[in-house]
């Protein structure tokens, strides 16, 4: 009798095992089903999002008839440089390009040194007051840019600085995102690190320039990133800061031009090529920094 329950019990595990397996085997398959899905799904979306880049390549290279007779062709008839040729030769170009490099390196400058500096006096510093100055930084986060055109204006003519690279740049410094993401990582660092150069009879300063700044590099390397692109692409505030043809940026020439003020209607080579080269600094500074964005763990200190 007992042999015969033994038999029993193994057929029975067998029959389990199997079963068990067959479960497993289903499960594996839906999961890979489901990731090849989504795999597909993700290299669509990849297209549809950079489609429209390479239809701008391709386009700065034709010429004028072909891309008003072919727009959306990714090959063009004849290939040509006579778009970027005529941006470098036959327009201000050039002196766009110049004043935006001008202002986005001491824009980016400014912000990633104003902003660590606000966000580590926000997150070490006891001061009065200082609760309500970050509540007011989040509010300000909040608030449209287009809504403080009209006050930015008033306040650079106040100044006496409208049409000048001071107005173009000293409003721009310093950016509420900025500081509250510098404020947050610094947040993350322990105080003891602190404490003992505070023991070494370190000051403030040389506590946050020589300690605490080396460890903040990935927020350090985002700020640079988010504040290049945000300068870089400005447009609104150069609008309303600036109206002298000297000091037009990237934004405003791409805009009369692809406005039509500069060029006619269907010259689309050039105006895909201006707005192809405005492209290319800000995606060079991503591609070799993106993993350090990403890795946003790297230098922090655990107690």
């Amino acid at each position: 009798m007992s042999d015969r329950n033994t038999v029993h019990a193994r057929i029975a595990s067998a029959d389990g095992s199997k079963r068990a397996s067959r479960t497993m085997g289903k499960a594996l398959h839906r999961v890979f089903s489901s990731s090849w899905i989504i795999y597909v799904v993700l290299i669509m979306l990849a297209a549809i999002y950079i489609m429209p880049f390479i239809i701008q390549i391709a386009t700065s290279f034709k010429t004028d008839a072909d891309a008003a007779a072919n727009p959306v062709s990714l090959i063009p008839a004849v290939w040509t440089t006579a778009a970027y040729q005529r941006l470098f030769l036959n327009s201000d170009f050039p002196l766009w390009f110049k004043n935006s490099v001008i202002v986005t390196v001491f824009v980016t400058t400014g912000r990633v040194f104003f902003d660590s500096m606000a966000g580590y006096a926000l997150s070490r510093l006891h001061f009065r007051g200082r609760d309500t100055i970050f509540a007011l930084l989040v509010a300000v986060m909040s608030v449209p840019m287009v809504v403080l055109l009209i006050p930015k204006f008033l306040i650079i003519k106040s100044l006496g600085i409208y049409d000048s690279y001071f107005g173009m740049i000293l409003p721009l410094l310093i950016d509420a995102s900025g500081v509250f993401i510098m404020r947050n990582f610094f947040e993350s660092i322990p105080q003891s690190v602190e404490e003992q150069a505070k023991i070494d009879r370190a000051g403030t300063f040389r506590i946050f320039w020589s300690i605490v700044l080396p460890m903040a590099r990935p927020a350090l390397i985002t700020i640079t990133i988010l504040s290049f692109q945000g300068s870089w692409n400005e447009l609104s505030h150069f609008i309303v800061a600036t109206q002298s043809p000297s000091l037009t940026t990237l934004t405003k020439g791409v805009a009369s031009l692809a406005s039509g003020q500069l060029s006619a209607g269907t010259q689309y080579p050039i105006k895909l090529a201006a707005a192809a080269i405005m492209t290319v600094p800000v995606a060079v500074l991503f591609f070799i920094f993106q993993k350090r964005i990403m890795n946003t763990n790297e230098g922090s200190v655990k107690e």
